[in-house]
């Protein structure tokens, strides 16, 4: 009876990984995380640019970046925890159902943030306020990025999980590319008008992404790997108690590959757009064009990254971008102090196209590998958030106290980034490539056959 079930199952799977399904489902991973991460990277460019002035004017300039990066860094540290809620019920419930849930949460905080009261009007209940709508993002954010690669990657045909994988992850791109237009423009308008009401604009503008994601996502059909594990009869009762008990060291090995990774992205995006109008004197529309230019180059050059995973196995294509860590650091710092634009974003380009792209773009295959169908939305979404807690959310904060210890040379920042770099090289190194895993034995301790 097992094995007939069994069999029922994975036809289920083969039937709904049609051509149609399969390219909605990545489609559709892709455009919602657009959107989500429209939200998440409008408020780390408020963040590095407005909000000292807005919520924190008590404050010295360098204090006062300090403080935002702080509320920054809530949101970092809230994707625990909605990686852990969403990964159970999406193991235990369904994938789509909890894509729905956190685009909402992520949608509506945001909007929420356009219409908080600046410091002048309601003094520190406005940082309160704007805390607590940061904290509903991260938990969003948590449980979104799971589901969105597992839709496409389950959906997805053998020999191009890889592809398939990086579409979410090339959704970053759009969504940088959307979020930094948006406050370019806020950022070409008169100093006053800009801190008045310019900069609610693009966050009361997500109420038309939020319904955009929605139509969306509402057409996809659930995971074929998920339908197969219920059709089996196969989940785990308590998903994470699976993970952290009988696969510790997958968990372990992706949260040091990652960390390089998201470190890497927020000091180039968020910390590096501080330093260079902060320290350095670069205008702040040519940092950001420049960020757009090196977002456009990675949403092509992301999905290549998966394809080429797809040849030759997705934890190589990884391990070049941590090379690419600790060979570009020191240049990347070096092309902004030039204050050239051409050097700026051709720096943006490398690090965000090239650098950034090798190592994310395979992220969602790669991760996915290391952990068994039952457990896998719980798996992975533990270890990428809590990497991007420690990684992410300290990454601006980090960056800017190096920045201070070396009397405003960025060397010690350059070592911390190499440092992380080798890391998730050894981590790589010792995960599984190419190679879906297979559900775990019937005899997992928690788990339902």
């Amino acid at each position: 009876m097992k094995t007939q079930s069994n069999k029922q199952g994975a036809g289920t799977g083969r039937e709904r990984s049609s051509p149609k399904h399969y390219v909605t489902a990545g489609v559709a991973s892709m455009m919602g995380t657009t959107i989500e991460w429209y939200d998440f990277f409008l408020y780390g460019t408020a963040a590095a640019l407005i909000f000292n002035k807005i919520f924190f004017p008590a404050f010295d300039p360098l204090t006062g970046t300090l403080a935002a990066f702080a509320t920054y860094s809530v949101g970092f540290f809230a994707r625990p925890l909605g990686g852990i809620v969403f990964g159970h019920f999406g193991d235990r419930v369904g994938r789509k159902s909890m894509l729905l849930i956190t685009l909402m949460l992520m949608g509506i905080p945001t909007i929420l943030i356009g219409l908080i009261p600046s410091y002048d009007s309601i003094g520190y209940w406005a940082a309160v306020l704007l805390v607590l709508c940061r904290l509903l993002q991260g938990i969003a954010v948590g449980g979104e990025w799971g589901g969105a690669v597992l839709m496409a990657v389950e959906h997805a045909p053998e020999g191009k999980k890889g592809f398939f994988g990086s579409l979410p992850q090339a959704g970053v791109a759009p969504g940088l590319i959307l979020s930094s237009l948006a406050m370019a423009a806020v950022a070409a308008l008169p100093e006053e008008d800009m801190l008045t009401w310019g900069w609610r604009i693009p966050f009361l503008a997500s109420v038309v992404l939020l319904l955009i994601g929605w139509f969306i996502r509402v057409k996809v059909a659930e995971s074929p790997d998920f339908e197969a594990m219920q059709h089996a009869g196969k989940k785990a009762d308590v998903p994470l108690k699976v993970v952290l008990t009988q696969h510790p060291r997958s968990v372990f090995v992706v949260i040091g590959a990652r960390l390089a990774e998201v470190t890497w992205f927020y000091t180039v995006v968020t910390f590096a757009l501080a330093y260079a109008t902060g320290t350095l004197g670069i205008p702040k529309t040519v940092v950001l064009d420049a960020i757009i230019w090196g977002a456009c180059v990675a949403f092509i050059t992301m999905p290549l990254c998966g394809m080429l995973g797809d040849r030759i196995g997705h934890k190589w294509v990884f391990m070049i971008g941590t090379i690419g860590i600790g060979v570009f650091s020191t240049y990347f710092f070096d092309l902004l102090a030039t204050g050239n634009a051409s050097m700026i974003t051709l720096a943006m380009v490398i690090a965000i196209g090239g650098v950034y792209a090798s190592l994310y773009g395979p992220e969602g295959s790669l991760f996915s590998q290391q952990f068994p169908p039952e457990i896998r939305y719980s798996g992975i979404s533990l270890a990428v958030q809590v990497s991007g807690a420690i990684g992410g959310g300290l990454a601006p904060l980090v960056a800017t106290w190096l920045l201070a210890v070396g009397d405003g040379s960025p060397r010690y920042v350059v070592w911390y980034l190499s440092g992380l770099g080798i890391v998730a090289m050894f981590s790589a190194w010792r995960m599984r490539s190419n190679d879906i895993a297979v559900s775990a034995p019937a005899t997992l301790s928690g788990s339902r056959v």
